[in-house]
């Protein structure tokens, strides 16, 4: 019997307009899952973090499947990272002419996918139909 091998796929989307921490706790409801569970579970999750961390599942497992010829059913997420991309720094206006300084913080998501390769196909072989006369 041959040992089916694990492979791993990754996506990634850089600069993503969110804070990290807000993005974190959505990603860890999805740590971990089935592909199929975290589309679920991303899909009727009300947190505006969930919708990029829906297209990027989505992407990583699009990329598996056409790319590498990964069996769709067997995805799990091995690994989500949310990790902080940079900042830009601004400024508010304040009581008394003064300014107040923020940050617009940004994130960097990975999310690495494994699959196992589907069964090889056996190649039977097949005679050419013979007209009877």
């Amino acid at each position: 019997m041959a040992q089916l091998s694990q492979v791993s796929v990754r996506a990634a989307a850089r600069s993503v307009a969110m804070a990290p921490r807000k993005l974190s706790l959505v990603a860890a409801l999805v740590r971990g899952r089935s592909v199929a569970d975290a589309l679920v579970i991303l899909s009727h999750t009300p947190k505006r973090a969930a919708k990029p961390l829906l297209k990027l599942v989505n992407s990583a497992r699009a990329n598996s499947s056409f790319n590498h010829g990964l069996d769709e059913s067997s995805l799990t997420i091995s690994q989500l990272q949310v990790t902080a991309g940079s900042r830009l720094k601004r400024y508010r206006a304040g009581a008394r002419g003064m300014s107040k300084p923020y940050q617009r913080r940004t994130s960097h998501v990975v999310v690495e996918v494994s699959g196992s390769l589907p069964a090889a196909k056996s190649k039977a072989t097949v005679k050419p139909k013979t007209k009877e006369k």
